[in-house]
């Protein structure tokens, strides 16, 4: 059961990144993809800085965005270049 809500936080975490960054998100596939690997990206930089969201699904959901957040501006500055 644990492996549906990771997916459920990973479509929502790529599909609320796409909205902030303005990138009118990437499909179904595509968002969960970011959310998933944004979620890996946003634990390793909230551990790195020892920051903690104390956990929970709400808490997931955050660190989830803001790393899809960091992940698809980092995605755009090496697509511009």
């Amino acid at each position: 059961m644990s492996f549906i809500w990771f997916i459920l936080i990973g479509l929502l975490a790529g599909a609320l990144a796409g909205q902030i960054v303005r990138g009118g998100g990437f499909g179904i596939v595509g968002d969960i993809l970011v959310g998933i690997v944004g979620a890996l990206l946003g634990g390793f930089l909230f551990t790195t800085f020892g920051v903690s969201t104390g956990g929970g699904l709400i808490g997931s959901l955050i660190v989830a965005t803001i790393g899809a957040v960091v992940l698809l501006y980092g995605i755009r500055l090496i697509k511009a270049s």
